[in-house]
């Protein structure tokens, strides 16, 4: 099992995180579309792992894609570890902080900008900073 530069114990988790964000971060789990409170929002800044505070996003990097989760077309280098996927009879790319290890989303190839990427993400697991 991989090594990251802050590692809790599930207790340690469950008092930090709220439960949805436990359940998505630590859990794997996906909230339900439309509901994120960053589906929509667009304000200037940066969005940081809502279990570790490491920065996963800068806010020029987000778009409006209509899927129901907040979309970036891109990552900050480094900040965003890629798994295999293959839960519920697909194959996908598992997007994970690579501080932490918390689930983050997913990343597709379906990208409207020339990254051609699209990170679907859960508001639950980032928070939103403008700084």
């Amino acid at each position: 099992m991989k090594k990251y530069s802050i590692e809790k114990s599930e207790e340690e988790w469950k008092n930090q995180l709220s439960e949805e964000q436990y359940r998505v971060l630590r859990q794997k789990g996906t909230e339900a579309p439309h509901t994120g409170k960053y589906n929509l929002h667009f304000d200037d800044g940066a969005y940081r792992c809502a279990a570790c505070d490491a920065k996963l996003f800068e806010s020029e990097a987000k778009f409006k894609s209509n899927c129901g989760w907040p979309s970036f077309d891109q990552a900050i280098e480094g900040s965003i570890e890629f798994v295999k996927d293959a839960t519920f009879g697909m194959i996908r790319t598992e997007v994970l902080c690579a501080n932490c290890g918390g689930h983050v989303g997913h990343v597709f190839d379906d990208g409207p900008t020339e990254t051609g990427e699209r990170f679907c993400v859960n508001s639950a697991s980032i928070d939103f900073t403008n700084q």
